[in-house]
């Protein structure tokens, strides 16, 4: 008696459905908020060097679809129609929107394919910003290896040239193997003018003929190929050994250079140019990535630069505008001119128009750094008001790096350095390619094939035996009927001005991008020095401004105490009102220059990403593992009056 089944098909399968669904969901509880917020772009890190399968070879390879949507975590900081914006979700939210950079994720994928097509014996194509030297193509530009990508047809051995008992064999076929089939069917009608060879006055023939061929290309230069061929024809005439009769060839063959086109080198150069293409294009990303980072970080502190600046004239418009009361309340009782209450109210109204540029400006560069952060406006963000939260920094003896170290630092890690020096690479490949072909065409080949006649014999329009397609292929591996041959091909150009052009354009290029690469150095370093002298400037700046807004106030503090000791006027009060509001924009200025040289000395040294905790592994997909750490000062410069400070 068979035990009792406890559970049904069916509901095994429904439980394990709902159990899949509850792990699902506690999977999905405990991720980090940090993750739920980031938007993964498409994934663009899938190695398209790698090619289809064989039966998916002549399917087209579909690409992740564009993202186009800002990232939940733009949403996500808006509340309350602001945008709370530290300088690391800044950076995160261009990692993630940034377009600059989304456009630039394609250079890697563009360069896999071009990978995938060189492995083919094809020429590269090239990306943008990676060159692929002209003097690699032996030919047209833009062709590959070989010109020739098959061999064979019915009644030639494949590839074979020449007549009258002189067989070459050339090369053939790319490194992806190539086949090619054949098949024609021909009815043909002729009157003749004599009956003593065929027997009649006119001939009908019949013919089917096939083919097949094979070739393929190796790295060493060694190319080879099978081809199989059949005919089939039938005929009316009467004087015929075979009707209908079939004759079939297969022939195999091989070529191998010996001087120009010999080792891997030649086969290979656009192979390897390619490869260094896709090392180059990380860099041309990293360049990208940098570039962006500099510019959110720059909108960043310029935008807390214009808050300041509004805040500035803010305080400004309201001690002025007390000034002006206090100037009223006098004339009312008779110890002021109305002049001077005029005078403060002129001054009121500068004021006022100062704090109006300086809203303007602040929401100029509010809509500047939203587009830097954004794929797509959206409403809801492009109503917020943007509320830094992080504060310009203040000056440190650590935040200037030594010389020395600064320049090793920029000749290890700017990326335009590695891309220039990978171009280069390019160049010298291209060079021992033209070195290789000032030599002659020299080239070794040989050849096999075997030939088959059958098919049906008459005599006397009696069939006295038959025979078919397979009897004469039988006759055709057999060797009834061989062929070998073999040889050696040399071709002199004389002079060989061609050849010798390309390997001199090739040595200038070469000279031409060496020098190139000196006066790249020389400009890094020149960058180097420049953003230390700039940050050592800077940080006497600010202390020089912080210094001029401390006495600017105190001189404000003491001119008001000696018009109310009557000892002064109410215009003194007015131009040293303007002289504090002049020192507080000039020390916004210089901390915000201060701020840029920080940015400036880390593009400079190749360290942006470093210095700011930005992992490229994320740059590349867009979604970041961790937040940014970018070296924010947390007691960073504000405009407050001096006694809050």
């Amino acid at each position: 008696m068979p035990f009792p089944m406890p559970y049904s098909i069916k509901s095994l399968r429904a439980n394990l459905l709902r159990t899949f669904a509850v792990c699902l969901a506690a999977a999905t509880a405990a991720l980090p908020a940090a993750a739920q917020t980031t938007q993964a772009s498409p994934d663009l890190l899938r190695d398209y060097s790698r090619g289809p399968s064989l039966f998916r070879s002549y399917q087209e390879q579909p690409v992740p679809p564009m993202v186009l949507e800002n990232s939940t975590r733009l949403r996500d900081l808006v509340r309350d129609g602001k945008l709370e914006l530290s300088l690391a979700d800044a950076l995160a939210l261009a990692i993630e929107n940034n377009l600059d950079i989304a456009v630039q994720r394609y250079l890697r994928p563009m360069a896999q394919a071009d990978v995938l097509r060189a492995k083919s014996g094809q020429a590269a194509r090239g990306i943008s910003g990676a060159s692929v030297p002209g003097g690699l193509s032996a030919g047209a530009i833009g062709a590959g290896i070989t010109d020739s990508s098959g061999a064979g047809g019915t009644g030639s051995a494949g590839g074979i040239t020449g007549g009258g008992g002189a067989v070459n064999i050339g090369q053939v076929g790319a490194f992806d193997p190539s086949m090619s089939f054949g098949f024609s069917w021909d009815r043909a009608s002729s009157p003749l003018n004599s009956q003593v060879v065929a027997g009649v006055p006119s001939v009908t023939t019949y013919a089917t003929a096939y083919s097949a061929s094979y070739a393929q290309l190796f790295p060493t230069g060694t190319s080879y190929f099978l081809a199989l061929s059949g005919l089939r024809s039938s005929s009316s005439q009467q004087n015929l050994l075979f009707n209908p009769a079939v004759v079939t060839r297969f022939s195999v063959g091989f070529n191998q250079p010996l001087l120009n086109g010999f080792g891997r080198l030649p086969n290979e150069r656009f192979l390897l140019v390619s490869q260094n293409n896709l090392r180059i294009s990380d860099e041309i990303f990293r360049q990208q990535v940098v570039t962006s980072v500099v510019a959110v970080t720059n909108a960043y502190w310029d935008l807390a630069a214009f808050q300041e600046n509004v805040r500035v004239a803010e305080q400004s418009l309201s001690v002025a505008q007390k000034l002006y009361q206090d100037n009223k309340k006098q004339a009312e009782i008779g110890t002021l001119a109305p002049l001077d209450v005029v005078a403060a109210e002129a001054e009121v109204a500068a004021r006022e128009r100062d704090l109006v540029v300086a809203q303007t400006n602040l929401q100029i560069q509010e809509t500047r750094l939203k587009n830097l952060l954004s794929r797509r406006t959206e409403p809801e963000m492009d109503n917020a008001r943007v509320v830094l939260t992080d504060r310009l920094p203040e000056p440190r003896d650590a935040d200037i790096p030594a010389l020395d170290a600064a320049l090793t630092s920029a000749f290890n890690n700017r990326p335009d350095l590695r891309q220039t020096e990978g171009n280069l690479q390019n160049q010298a490949i291209s060079l021992r390619f033209t070195k290789n072909s000032l030599l002659p065409s020299g080239s070794i080949f040989g050849l096999y094939s075997g030939s088959g006649l059958d098919g049906n014999q008459l005599v006397g329009g009696v069939p006295v035996t038959s025979g078919g397609t397979g009897d004469s292929f039988s006759k055709t591996f057999a060797g009834d009927f061989p062929e070998y041959a073999g040889g050696l091909s040399l071709s002199l150009p004389l002079r060989n001005r061609a050849a010798q052009a390309d390997n001199l354009r090739a040595q200038l290029e070469g000279s031409q991008m060496e020098i190139s690469l000196q006066r790249a150095r020389n400009q890094v370093a020149l960058e180097v020095r420049q953003a230390l002298v700039a940050l050592a400037q800077g940080k006497a700046q600010v202390e020089a401004a912080h210094q001029a807004v401390r006495l600017g106030q105190q001189t404000l503090d003491a001119e008001q105490k000696k018009l109310e000791a009557g000892i002064s006027t109410p215009y003194q009060v007015v131009l040293r009102q303007r002289d504090l509001f002049t020192s507080q924009r000039a020390e916004v200025q210089s901390v915000v220059n201060y701020a840029k040289s920080l940015v400036e000395i880390g593009r400079a040294t190749g360290t942006t990403l470093n210095r700011n905790g930005i992992e490229m592994s994320d740059a590349w997909t867009g979604s970041l593992s961790r937040l940014p750490n970018p070296p924010v000062s947390v007691q960073g410069f504000t405009t407050q009056p001096e006694a809050t400070r």
